[in-house]
């Protein structure tokens, strides 16, 4: 029976010095970088750089923990590194965003060149489950190993962002918002990040968790201290130990569901080892000794069963994206961001934004992309009497 080895270091400050010795010490107890890439391949470092924010926002991967990667391969005698990440706010480029959260200085400081995320092309790939093609911005093609650097979050579509679904910032571009109007709900949207990650083929994963975001994420949530970085050549085994910290049932999380479905990875915590300076321990260790039980993350179902009878109520219990109308700044980026042909959300020029629920396909683009903060996930209290949790 597969089993997959996630590593976990304690780490409670961003001070570089220490930064670096802990992510060396997560990958070697993984067996080394050389386990995971050779000196001469072309090699790309894939970040969280999902919009232009500050790094204690926690919005993006910190750039200490980017730095300290790229740190331990220049040591290591690789020439050939890397990275990029196509935002997935319609108004930042990867050149803004990346020297808004300081990993542009870090690059340079080190000698990294920026990848190519601004343009792309079509990548066809008959093994998929949901998706047979993917547009790839031309720097994920070009490289001949990916090392995911993702940033631990809570998600309105997916309740958690980790390992799988940062390779979404593979895509190019506006396909991005193309894939969630073609991909409309969260399950079919996990499936096709699997079908992603199968294609790309990240070697290594490294997440930062040093300081996550709970509540509104991925953008609009609040910093808070998780104190761990993770490591795993396994990114649903590595994404069910984060689920684990927050205590939430990685059978909760699509994308850790159809991970293992699809054979991308483990999400049973019983194949799934911890292997931690002190040596190995399970997940629900792991959550008892490092974990977060208040951690601020949507638990709730919606039992299927009940679907048909409460039909007449249905618009009531759907989750829906609802914004604020004190903190929207009628900026439009909500309405740039909706993937729906026609709009389901209309701001801008003075206007606030305004929902037309009829073509929402709950996507929650505009939510994630809202400089604002100003719009959250609203969820029925209904839906809570009706079996959610």
């Amino acid at each position: 029976m597969k089993e997959s080895v996630v590593a976990l270091v304690p780490l409670s400050t961003y001070n570089q010095a220490r930064t670096d010795q802990a992510v060396r010490t997560g990958i070697n107890l993984l067996g080394g970088i050389g386990r995971f890439v050779r000196p001469e391949e072309k090699i790309l470092l894939k970040p969280n750089l999902l919009g232009r924010a500050l790094p204690e926002k926690a919005v993006t991967t910190h750039p200490a923990v980017f730095e300290a990667v790229a740190r331990l391969l220049k040591d290591e005698g690789f020439a050939h590194v890397s990275y990029g990440d196509s935002p997935g706010n319609p108004t930042t480029t990867p050149d803004k965003a990346a020297q808004a959260c300081g990993i542009a200085e870090a690059a340079a400081r080190l000698g990294i060149g920026k990848a190519d995320f601004d343009s792309g092309s079509l990548v066809h790939y008959s093994q998929g489950r949901a998706a047979k093609s993917f547009y790839l911005c031309r720097g994920v093609q070009e490289a001949d190993a990916l090392i995911n650097i993702c940033k631990m979050k809570t998600h309105g579509l997916e309740r958690i962002t980790g390992a799988v679904k940062n390779q979404y910032g593979c895509i190019c571009g506006v396909n991005k918002a193309t894939g969630h109007a073609q991909y409309p709900n969260s399950e079919i949207f996990a499936e096709m990040l699997c079908d992603l990650n199968l294609c790309v083929k990240p070697r290594l994963h490294v997440m930062d968790g040093v300081v996550a975001m709970e509540g509104n994420g991925p953008s609009s949530g609040t910093p808070t201290s998780m104190n761990v970085l993770l490591f795993s050549a396994d990114p649903v085994a590595l994404d069910s130990v984060f689920a684990a910290l927050v205590h939430l049932d990685p059978a909760a999380v699509p994308t850790c569901v159809h991970g293992e479905k699809s054979g991308l990875g483990v999400m049973d915590h019983r194949r799934i080892r911890v292997r931690t300076p002190e040596g190995d321990i399970t997940p629900a260790q792991a959550a008892e000794k490092y974990g977060k039980p208040d951690f601020d993350v949507f638990r709730g179902v919606m039992k299927k069963g009940f679907l048909f009878k409460v039909m007449p109520m249905l618009p009531f219990l759907q989750h829906r994206p609802k914004a604020d109308m004190s903190k929207c700044i009628a900026c439009g980026v909500c309405e740039e961001s909706c993937p729906v042909e026609g709009k389901a959300v209309h701001a801008g020029n003075g206007q606030k934004a305004r929902y037309d629920y009829s073509k929402c396909i709950r996507c929650y683009c505009c939510q994630e992309m809202c400089p604002a903060k100003a719009i959250e996930v609203y969820r029925s209290p209904l839906n809570r009497l009706l079996g959610g949790k």
